[in-house]
């Protein structure tokens, strides 16, 4: 995670003292009596009742807290990672890390979102829950807590979540489908562990809606000036109904503290990654065959467009179910799903959370006429995707490397094209609940020989890791992206 925001004691501080110039002087008629005198040599300053505003504001903040706080889980990640040494500056040290985020339990049987960078490399994954406090069952007692094994269900790498198991169950649970959308300005709630701080609650504002921070990623984001530090992610950003608005993720800050520039994954991408990651371990996404991009004066200039901002169709596949649907090149894009288009983002965003197999509804501007387009949307599934689903866990698990594989068929072969070595095995996956020796395997690498034997079989790859002893020298002969390469470790 990056960094995050501190909460403004002088906004609040200016805030108070606003409020308390604003309060209504006595009536004419109300007697005021004069003040006490004090004792000699001795001057009293007797403190006066808050204003009714701020102590509502009070009471509402701490039911908040007390409804959130116990569907918020601390999340401990031990795994390997390269150590920093200055005097060691050709060498990479590489030693056993812990990590700790935070998550939401969104299903009251034990499913967890976080953020996929928080339990990337993972090889142990523990959930803190936090334990009542008896006198109210959404209390929380300070300090107490119940640690508990949690298993990686699935990640999108692209959306940066994860998806956890524990084996819990009646839970206390947050929901994701927020009944009104985010709004600039609104305060919000931001919960989780900072730098390990079990249940931390911070408060700000929404800063601005659909921000996207990388120019060459679509995600978009909540940006907001609560408090977040290293240990938030994960956890989530919510408004003061306790509605879930966003999943914290990352901040942007010079020095390395919070700046007041922190940002949340949208409520509706958690919501349609997590239904993606349960229903089959990996995010399903849909395509229109159409290609677009932003709109520039230059642009609009020289093609005469009616308006000089917004998103422009620049490419239609001529089979594919936009061109199907009646979309054109140089149509302007004014809503996806009822929701506005001006960026690229955007429109990025409502073809990232529509579900497969229901139509898009689109609102295009051709010329000066508004049109309104049904695009019977398709499932966008890359190479890794068909092979994940052809991965039987049974059948495909490769315990003492801790890898998914399958074997090669001739669909296979003839869809991954010219292989230089006809035979073995694709790596799909890895199992990351098993601690097991780092063979530097990735998903999609096809593993043809183990010592020099050749492995045409997951089965054939089994029986050769279960000859090898602890101390054995290994050497995978593996294909990667076109090229051959040797990876050679020890096995543990």
């Amino acid at each position: 995670m990056m960094k995050v925001n501190p909460i403004r004691i002088l906004s609040l501080c200016l805030f108070a003292a606003a409020i308390g110039f604003a309060q209504e002087p006595p009536a004419p008629s109300a007697k005021r009596e004069p003040p006490a005198a004090p004792a000699a040599g001795k001057t009293e300053i007797k403190p006066s009742a808050p204003p009714e505003v701020l102590g509502q504001l009070n009471s509402a903040l701490e039911t908040l807290v007390a409804k959130v706080s116990p569907a918020v889980v601390q999340i401990l990640v031990t795994g390997y990672g390269a150590v920093n040494e200055s005097s060691h500056t050709d060498t990479a040290l590489i030693a056993r890390q812990h990590a700790v985020g935070s998550g939401v339990i969104v299903d009251s049987e034990g499913y967890i979102m976080t953020n996929a960078h928080v339990v990337q490399g993972a090889q142990r994954i523990r959930v803190a829950l936090p334990m009542p406090a008896g006198e109210s069952p959404l209390a929380v007692a300070v300090g107490k807590r119940q640690l508990i094994d949690a298993r990686l269900l699935g990640s999108s790498k692209e959306a940066d979540l994860a998806l956890l198991k524990i084996e819990q169950q009646n839970l206390p649970t947050l929901s994701l489908e927020s009944p009104q959308p985010v709004r600039v300005g609104e305060l919000v709630v931001a919960v989780g562990s900072p730098e390990g701080l079990q249940n931390s609650v911070t408060l700000g504002v929404v800063s601005a809606v659909g921000r996207q921070a990388d120019p060459d990623r679509p995600m978009t984001y909540i940006q907001t000036d609560a408090p977040i530090n290293p240990g938030n992610s994960g956890g989530p950003l919510v408004d003061m109904n306790g509605a879930v608005v966003g999943l914290n993720t990352f901040i942007l800050t010079q020095g390395g503290g919070s700046e007041g520039l922190g940002f949340a994954i949208p409520a509706p991408v958690i919501n349609f990654v997590y239904q993606s990651l349960r229903k089959f371990g990996h995010v399903h996404r849909v395509e229109i065959g159409a290609v677009a991009q932003e709109i520039t004066p230059d642009l609009a200039a020289g093609l005469h467009l009616a308006q000089s901002w917004g998103v422009i169709i620049a490419d239609v596949s001529p089979d594919g179910p936009a061109a199907s649907a009646g979309l054109q090149v140089q149509d302007i894009v004014l809503t996806a799903d009822g929701r506005p288009v001006e960026t690229l983002p955007q429109l990025n965003i409502a073809l990232h959370v529509h579900h497969i197999d229901q139509v898009l509804k689109m609102e295009v501007l051709r010329g000066t006429d508004k049109k309104t387009l049904f695009i019977p949307a398709v499932e966008h599934r890359d190479k890794m995707d068909r092979l994940l689903d052809a991965a039987d866990p049974a059948k495909s698990l490769v315990p003492r490397l801790g890898i998914l594989a399958i074997d090669l068929t001739d669909d296979l072969r003839s869809e991954l094209g010219n292989m230089r070595i006809a035979g073995g095995v694709i790596v799909v996956g890895r199992a990351a609940d098993l601690i097991v020796t780092d063979s530097g395997l990735q998903s999609g690498d096809i593993i043809h020989t183990l010592n020099g034997t050749p492995v045409d079989s997951v089965g054939t790859l089994r029986h050769l890791v279960r000859q090898l002893r602890t101390g054995d020298a290994v050497v995978l002969q593996v294909e990667r992206d076109g090229k051959l390469m040797y990876l050679a470790f020890e096995m543990e």
